[in-house]
């Protein structure tokens, strides 16, 4: 679809300003440009003739994170985040697509295989300091302005990706009935292995059996740059793995996976054919955040999705947590939302009442918990600047806290998260929400749960 395609939509912007409020990369720079007003008014300008496509566009197009807060925000709810996108990818068909992008969407994203010696390569030369020498040497810069600075958000690498030690294949579990899909995404395989592990463990408690599914990359990647076509070959691949899975519930332990693949209807708008078969996988799917939550208190009542008004080791896992409340007796909890568990799917409440139901935990919200962390995928590695004003404004919240354990359920999240902890030199821990309640299930295993 032609960004002239969406021209009612864009023209439904009544230039209120309402936007600017809510909008992480506005409250950074003051930019018109940079807030959904600016930039539904250059789509406007190039439907009309008054803008040109050329690569003074980027900018614009691309600093958007993708939040959806604006549109929370909007009395007329303008879904810009989806007009930016699709503009993105008329970008790409008029301005051209960067080679960075193509190695990662064509050549790794649909192939996990590939995706997994490309991690490794990668955990080598992180964990052996060669990144750093490449960045002295000035040879990180050929894949983007921003990565030899951004190079330092991940600290260390897994050698070994969860599905390199956990291979796609049905485990037993200790359920009666419920038979579990586990879909691991990209970051959680290869970076928060820890957290896949204690999903998993945490799945086969709850199922009579989990299979690890053999999926790709759920697509949002390249969705989120414009990449229709390859949206496409990632989604078709996982329809295909939903279609052939005996199973009853497919969950997965990233907000923005989730998020993402409940939206296929988006990708395969014109195919009445893959239309049907997302609407019966769209039944199965959960955020590990609702899936937990039902289990442990119930269903949740239907809502849409919408705002409900120095020393760190991202990869710690169970074991950490164990060691933190053990060390403090009691400790402050907090949590981040992220954009899509809170706007993508409206989870907000049921991230907290699990982490309440944990003993010697006390939980203080934090302010703005639901702004945008600055990660946004790959963000950081184009816009290495603005997303740090962004992740700053949300570790000041953080440290009005004084939490000494921050929660959240996204792998980019944590990643992006565990950079500003380590920047600001605070002494709190991250971690995802599937390794408290691993630990929780360890409590209650003991008798130690209240």
């Amino acid at each position: 679809m032609t960004v002239s395609a969406n021209y009612d939509a864009i023209a439904k912007c009544n230039k209120c300003g309402f936007c600017h409020v809510a909008c992480p990369i506005f409250r950074s720079t003051g930019h018109e440009s940079g807030v959904a007003r600016g930039r539904l008014a250059m789509l406007r300008g190039i439907i009309e003739g008054r803008v040109e496509w050329n690569e003074e566009l980027e900018d614009p197009l691309f600093t958007c994170l993708g939040c959806g807060a604006c549109t929370t925000n909007c009395f007329g709810k303008i879904q810009t985040t989806d007009l930016v996108l699709n503009a993105r990818s008329e970008y790409f068909e008029k301005v051209g697509k960067k080679p960075a992008h193509r190695m990662l969407f064509e050549h790794l994203l649909p192939y996990p295989k590939r995706l997994h010696l490309a991690a490794r390569a990668a955990a080598l030369g992180k964990n052996s300091g060669a990144s750093k020498v490449a960045k002295a040497m000035g040879l990180l810069r050929i894949f983007g302005r921003d990565l030899p600075r951004a190079e330092g958000i991940v600290e260390k690498l897994p050698t070994k990706s969860f599905r390199g030690t956990t291979k796609p294949a049905t485990y037993p579990g200790q359920g009666k009935d419920l038979k579990i899909g586990y879909f691991v995404g990209c970051g959680v395989d290869v970076i928060q292995v820890e957290a896949g592990k204690a999903t998993f463990e945490t799945l086969k408690k709850i199922g009579k059996s989990v299979t690890v599914l053999d999926n790709c990359c759920c697509g949002l990647p390249p969705w989120s740059y414009g990449d229709i076509e390859n949206t496409k070959v990632l989604a078709e691949k996982n329809l295909k793995v939903f279609a052939e899975a005996d199973v009853d519930v497919i969950v997965t332990d990233c907000s923005s996976c989730a998020s993402f693949l409940k939206e296929y209807k988006k990708v395969f708008e014109d195919d009445p054919q893959k239309l049907e078969l997302v609407k019966k996988t769209r039944a199965k799917l959960k955020d590990v955040v609702e899936f937990l939550y039902t289990v442990e208190f119930g269903e949740a009542a239907d809502k849409e999705a919408g705002v409900v008004d120095s020393y760190h080791d991202a990869h710690a896992g169970t074991a950490a947590v164990q060691a933190v409340m053990k060390d403090k007796g009691k400790v402050v909890v907090t949590y981040h939302d992220p954009c899509h568990a809170v706007r993508g799917q409206g989870i907000q409440s049921e991230s907290r009442e699990l982490l309440k139901s944990i003993p010697n935990l006390e939980f203080r919200e934090m302010a703005e918990s639901d702004w945008c962390c600055g990660g946004a995928g790959s963000y950081a590695l184009t816009h290495y600047d603005l997303s740090q004003k962004v992740l700053d404004r949300k570790i000041n919240n953080l440290k009005n806290t004084e939490a000494d354990i921050l929660v959240t359920s996204c792998p980019a999240c944590m990643i992006q998260l565990a950079w500003g902890i380590r920047k600001h030199g605070l002494k709190t821990r991250i971690f995802h929400i599937s390794e408290m309640t691993a630990y929780k299930e360890g409590l209650e295993k003991e008798g130690l749960a209240a």
